[in-house]
């Protein structure tokens, strides 16, 4: 019995470890980015490792980028853009995902293939034609461009997964919805709240790549006016020179916004993984 045991312990330490591994892994680069930032130049190349105390600790980074750049606008630029997307492919993507799972239509097939293959093609691919169609509409140097293109961009997927969720809701309490005389909204209201934690998932997926996008925001609205958080960085990027204090810190900043949201919603993650693995 003491041998069993032994072996079931070293089953359930070699997960652990290897958990252990990948989450010091993904930690260590948000620490090199966090950490020095608050260090002097100098201190960045020679003990890149070390922490930000005594002769090494300094806030010029940050002084910098207040100083010489558009940071707050920058940064109201990418919250306007990732919230407004964000409620556009859900609130979409939800009422698209309910006529999906609750109607059977003439087409409704090819229409989830077509969705699918949405999914599997970059849009990047047709950033030529975009650029066009935005010029054409007299939206480029906007934001209302940049979230048309991130809600295209994004609901095939949201779409994809809020279907298959909303399928798992129980017929009879729909029927019995309609047999007391509430409407399709109305059902529909009643629904979304049963698949939240399909919805959790759908935002932290949806929301971190929108924050951290640069192509798009570099090609469609470069302006200063325009420019988010991603793009305000790469002013400190030079060919031959780089202020790495600012790079470093503007990344922080940018960083810090993304990791409370995804830490408040992880839960959420985590319960849409779980629920459908059971299902």
């Amino acid at each position: 019995m003491r041998t069993l045991r032994r072996r079931r312990g070293a089953r359930d330490i070699v997960p652990q470890i290897i958990l252990v591994f990948f989450t010091i892994l993904a930690l260590f680069p948000i620490y090199m980015i966090l950490t020095n930032s608050f260090k002097l130049k100098k201190f960045i190349f020679g003990a890149p490792f070390g922490v930000p105390i005594g002769k090494a600790f300094s806030l010029i980074g940050y002084q910098t980028v207040l100083a010489r750049s558009h940071v707050m606008v920058n940064f109201a630029n990418s919250l306007v853009v990732t919230i407004a997307s964000l409620f556009l492919i859900l609130f979409i993507g939800s009422l698209a995902a309910y006529a999906l799972s609750e109607y059977k239509f003439k087409g409704s097939g090819f229409l989830g293939f077509y969705l699918a293959i949405g999914i599997m093609i970059p849009i990047r691919l047709g950033s030529v034609s975009l650029l066009k169609l935005m010029a054409g509409l007299g939206l480029v140097n906007t934001l209302v461009a940049l979230i048309l293109i991130y809600v295209a961009q994004g609901l095939p997927l949201t779409i994809f997964i809020l279907s298959t969720f909303m399928r798992q809701v129980p017929d009879d309490l729909k029927q019995a919805a309609r047999i007391d005389g509430a409407t399709e909204y109305r059902i529909y209201s009643f629904v979304v709240p049963l698949v939240r934690p399909a919805l959790g998932s759908i935002g932290i997926f949806t929301m971190i790549p929108v924050w951290n996008d640069l192509w798009f925001p570099l090609i469609i609205a470069p302006s200063a006016r325009t420019a988010t958080i991603t793009l305000g960085v790469q002013q400190f990027l030079g060919q031959f020179v780089s202020d790495w204090n600012a790079v470093l810190s503007s990344l922080t900043m940018a960083m810090v916004p993304i990791l409370l949201i995804y830490l408040v919603f992880s839960k959420q993650l985590i319960k849409s993984i779980t629920s459908g693995a059971l299902k």
